[in-house]
């Protein structure tokens, strides 16, 4: 709302008065809300066409985020191929251009038209927008549109998604130095306000681009482990009969989790958290079993030991689930956790870097 509020102010009082001088100030007003929720749009629509080539790949998208320095689509997993990914992040700069196009040919036939000045000036304003919008986010810097088509480029090259991806990030990091560097010239200089617009980008830049890096390395190494390795081989199960008080009383505080798999004679027929039981009333805890509560098992629930960790991880992103049940030929077998492929990173990064000292 307030960076709404600053540009629609931005543009009322200094864009759009030296665009088309003379008119009402109630009418600059009107020009740079419209042109803000333009701008909006524009943003949505880009990362739009992100989302709908990465669901014709079969990548979830869990939503699209707007923030200070615009939007991105919050997918689940990263493409299977380069060519997926090259095509996806090529989409958005393409609907940019789009839209940038259809702006200034409206632009071009109102005006010789000769139609209102202020609307033939939004137009041109949010044409030139789309247009450098697209051009920016070309460049080939990580996480930039352009910058995923780089890693795309060199990922179907070397056939090395983690070398790749540290190209990419590398070329981030130095695009949001230079950011930075030019935002604080220009703080110097007296442009302030650009000056804090550059360099906020270039942190942002920077940030974004080391966790890509840090991301593709989990998922290199976690591609090389089997389940079976970072699981709990020995979880604590619950049976369905057990009342909801004894649950609390003997597994939940004597354990100290918040998630078991409930059981019968070795087979899992669900899970069952806190949550549910909090959500009966408390008197009728002695009287209710935990077949009444439980979440029945379901495939997103599931894994093998043999499944790769990285694939464990990606179908925790998809579901939101935290933890996934270990079975082999309708065997329990452990408990995967997300805590656990989190300390399995630490405790090799770790292990890692001594090795390098």
């Amino acid at each position: 709302m307030l960076l709404g509020i600053l540009i629609t102010w931005t543009l009322a009082s200094g864009v759009f008065p030296g665009l088309t001088p003379g008119l009402p100030n109630t009418t600059y007003w009107l020009m740079g809300i419209a042109s803000t929720i333009g701008l909006l749009l524009s943003i949505v629509f880009h990362e739009m066409s992100h989302s709908l080539v990465a669901r014709h790949y079969g990548l979830p998208i869990r939503g699209i985020t707007l923030f200070i320095f615009g939007g991105v689509a919050e997918m689940t997993s990263e493409p299977a191929r380069p060519r997926d990914e090259l095509l996806m992040a090529a989409a958005g700069p393409a609907a940019s251009f789009v839209l940038s196009a259809l702006c200034v040919g409206a632009f071009l036939l109102i005006g010789d038209a000769d139609g209102p000045p202020a609307v033939t000036a939004v137009l041109w304003y949010l044409g030139m927008l789309n247009g450098i919008l697209a051009l920016f986010n070309l460049i080939p810097a990580f996480p930039l549109d352009g910058g995923r088509v780089l890693r795309a480029a060199l990922w179907g090259w070397r056939g090395d998604y983690l070398w790749a991806t540290r190209i990419a990030a590398g070329a981030g990091n130095i695009f949001g130095i230079v950011l930075i560097a030019l935002g604080l010239l220009e703080i110097v200089q007296g442009d302030f306000v650009g000056g804090i617009w550059r360099f906020l980008i270039g942190m942002f830049l920077r940030g974004a681009a080391a966790a890509s890096s840090n991301e593709a390395a989990a998922r290199a190494r976690l591609t090389r482990i089997p389940v079976g390795q970072v699981m709990n081989p020995n979880p604590q199960t619950v049976s369905p009969e057990l009342s909801i008080e004894d649950f609390i009383n003997d597994y939940v505080y004597h354990h100290h989790h918040r998630w078991f798999p409930v059981t019968r004679d070795g087979d899992v027929l669900g899970t069952v958290e806190t949550r549910q039981a909090v959500a009966i009333d408390r008197a009728q805890w002695p009287m209710v079993p935990i077949v009444r509560i439980m979440r029945p098992l379901s495939h997103d629930d599931v894994v093998t030991p043999e499944t790769d960790a990285f694939a464990a991880l990606e179908q925790m992103r998809r579901t939101g689930h935290s933890r996934l049940v270990v079975i082999q030929q309708g065997w329990l077998r452990g408990i995967l956790s997300s805590r656990d492929l989190l300390d399995m990173l630490s405790l090799d990064r770790e292990l890692g870097h001594r090795q390098a000292g």
